[in-house]
């Protein structure tokens, strides 16, 4: 069975043609079993799975998107594709009602997965950045149980306009970072591949699509990273049986 990896879509009805992309690479990769793993972002901002009860009465056009891509993930499932959701830092609100909805498992972060005979960690990333104190501690707030029950607690405008806020403050914040601060932090990639025992790490978040050789206490581990996806092409990693992992960019009009 064919595995994919994919990240940080930032799927918003502002960006109709990234969305277009993945329904059509979707379509074209779950005609056969496959086993699909989205390592969060895959939306750029959920306010909640109530938003779906909206549908197209939700003038922004979010209810709207979110029902639909419930919809395509279903049929995906359908065809007998494993869909697999983590959350990321963007829709860290991600619920089982969407997650039903659309046929799919929410995992935790970190997941250690099999993908041929290896072991593999599979993270969003953003944890992985751990020189970056003010995201780290906002990071720490936004996992917490009563803040999220006290954003659910609010009105879907209100959510809407914080979701917003969150986006311009975060914007504003990262333009006045150091490019290292924002990327992940050696040792502790190297700390948290040592814990779980494995020597190849996917991941997302950073938006610097590589691999990376890593110097392990015994061996040479590989981090991958995923890139995210724009408005003309997308990013994943492909396992194949018997295959070496393969990160690749595609652009969507060379899709067949």
């Amino acid at each position: 069975m064919t595995t994919l990896l994919i990240s940080d879509l930032h799927l918003t009805p502002a960006a109709p043609e990234i969305t277009a992309g993945f329904f059509a690479w979707l379509e074209r990769n779950t005609q056969s079993p496959a086993e699909l793993y989205i390592l969060g972002d895959f939306f750029d901002a959920w306010i909640g799975d109530d938003l779906m009860a909206l549908g197209d009465n939700d003038p922004t056009g979010h209810a709207t998107l979110a029902c639909e891509v419930a919809r395509r993930l279903r049929a995906a499932s359908e065809r007998d594709a494993r869909i697999k959701l983590m959350h990321g830092n963007r829709d860290f609100l991600l619920g089982e009602h969407f997650a039903s909805a659309a046929g799919a498992e929410l995992i935790g972060d970190p997941t250690l997965v099999k993908l041929g005979t290896d072991n593999v960690l599979l993270m969003h990333g953003d944890s992985l950045c751990t020189r970056d104190a003010a995201y780290m501690a906002f990071r720490a707030q936004a996992r917490d149980p009563q803040w999220q029950a006290g954003i659910l607690a609010m009105s879907i405008p209100e959510r809407l306009a914080l979701a917003q806020k969150l986006r311009e403050q975060s914007g504003e914040a990262n333009s006045n970072k150091a490019e290292d601060i924002m990327d992940v932090t050696p040792d502790e990639v190297i700390r948290i591949m040592t814990e779980q025992g494995v020597s190849t790490l996917i991941h997302g978040h950073t938006h610097r699509p590589d691999v990376h050789d890593i110097n392990l206490p015994d061996t040479i581990g590989k981090r991958y990273v995923l890139g995210d996806w724009g408005r003309t092409h997308g990013w994943e990693i492909r396992s194949e049986p018997g295959q070496p992992l393969k990160l690749s960019r595609f652009a969507y009009e060379e899709q067949p």
